[in-house]
């Protein structure tokens, strides 16, 4: 009877917590007012309620088909006091790229960063040869993770459904890989990246329209704490 009354306690826990959290995230979109609460500290107290394993749950519940990066971000949370350490540390670098990232969306989720860039922006038509300005705005990604060392990134490569899974997917996977090797020729450590193309599988907008489709051709960067980075924040020492 414990254990059946313990798992009853932690699913309607984690239902709560994943409530909490698309409000929070929902109440924070695009506002000019005060916040209440800062991605700081919502982190420390979503890390706090669910700790690692709850992060890597939400990962999974909250990323979803079109949310892996996002998904890689929740999965890695520490919570508690360490994840409003880290979660200090990426609002310091997240500001830093939303200067320095031009024609890039920069957003804060849980412990990390989530970059998205438009393929437009960074590859011709059918192309994966980053154009000469989308090496720049990736050079200055570089300088920012390699000042910021103890992270983690991951690159994700999207389509539209134009075209064939069989086009489609080695594509994404090439636009994607073109993106780590950009970012590993000006000096970030290859152990640190993982990049994967998924073609048109995570669409986030309606392939039925333009403006759809232009959405969904994209790549996606997450940003989040590597273990050492992790530790440190369980110590106190960030």
């Amino acid at each position: 009877m414990k254990a059946i009354r313990f798992s009853f306690t932690s699913l309607l826990s984690l239902l709560l917590l994943v409530g909490h959290f698309a409000q929070a995230q929902s109440t924070t979109v695009t506002t000019d007012k005060p916040a209440g609460m800062s991605k700081t500290a919502k982190g420390g107290i979503i890390g706090g309620l669910g700790g690692a394993a709850g992060g890597a749950i939400l990962g999974r519940v909250i990323g979803g088909k079109s949310g892996t990066a996002k998904g890689a971000i929740l999965g890695a949370v520490v919570g508690g006091a360490g994840g409003a350490l880290i979660g200090r540390k990426m609002d310091k670098q997240a500001a830093e790229l939303r200067r320095d990232l031009e024609g890039a969306k920069v957003e804060r989720i849980g412990e990390g960063i989530k970059i998205t860039f438009a393929s437009g922006i960074l590859f011709a038509s059918n192309s994966s040869s980053l154009t000469p300005a989308a090496a720049g705005n990736i050079d200055e990604l570089a300088t920012t993770l390699q000042k910021y060392a103890d992270t983690n990134v991951t690159i994700d490569g999207h389509t539209d459904s134009s075209g064939s899974d069989a086009i489609n997917q080695p594509l994404s996977q090439r636009r994607a890989q073109a993106v780590a090797n950009e970012l590993t020729a000006k000096g970030v450590d290859t152990s640190r990246i993982t990049a994967t193309g998924y073609g048109s599988t995570q669409p986030v907008g309606d392939n039925a329209t333009a403006a759809g489709k232009a959405a969904n051709r994209r790549v996606e960067v997450a940003i989040f704490a590597n273990e050492k980075m992790q530790k440190a924040a369980k110590r106190g020492q960030l």
